[in-house]
């Protein structure tokens, strides 16, 4: 299989598998109805809509800047389909098809709801305090081990990966 087939089917795989959970959280299991589940001691199903960014940031529901957001993505995927093209390594390659994949999963959601569906929650309880890690999906899991393969692959990959 080549880098680019590699790439591709990342992406297609990320993509599939980030709908997918979401669906059917939304449409089967119901959260919205059932509201907070706790799956273990430290990580809970939760619903969330995040209207803005990554990580919640630039919060804004209103449709000029829902419009903008998605125009920055669709050239940030077109920018990161092309790097995936002249990509030469394996690691690369794929970490830009998670990217990818991540991304286009978190637009569908903003195209069909107007927000990006989110639903996971890590936290830890320390004396008596409880602290939550932001509530992410598997689409933002994709993007971050994309951008974290992409980091190894530069600065410790044989040949590192260039950006065109």
């Amino acid at each position: 299989m080549t880098p680019l087939h590699a790439g591709i089917l990342s992406a297609v795989i990320t993509l599939v598998a980030d709908q997918a959970s979401k669906l059917w959280l939304l449409n089967v299991f119901d959260l919205a109805r059932r509201g907070a589940v706790k799956v273990t001691p430290f990580f809970d199903l939760v619903l969330a809509w995040n209207i803005g960014i990554s990580f919640g940031w630039l919060q804004n529901d209103s449709q000029a800047a829902q419009f903008a957001l998605m125009a920055v993505k669709a050239i940030a995927v077109v920018a990161l389909a092309i790097w995936m093209a002249w990509s030469r390594t394996f690691l690369a390659t794929v970490a830009l098809g998670l990217i990818i994949g991540g991304a286009i999963g978190n637009s569908i959601d903003r195209l069909a709801y107007g927000a990006v569906v989110d639903f996971a929650l890590f936290h830890v309880e320390i004396g008596g305090n409880t602290f939550n890690w932001y509530v992410f999906n598997l689409a933002d899991v994709a993007i971050v081990a994309g951008v974290a393969a992409l980091l190894y692959d530069s600065f410790l990959g044989v040949p590192a990966a260039k950006a065109p």
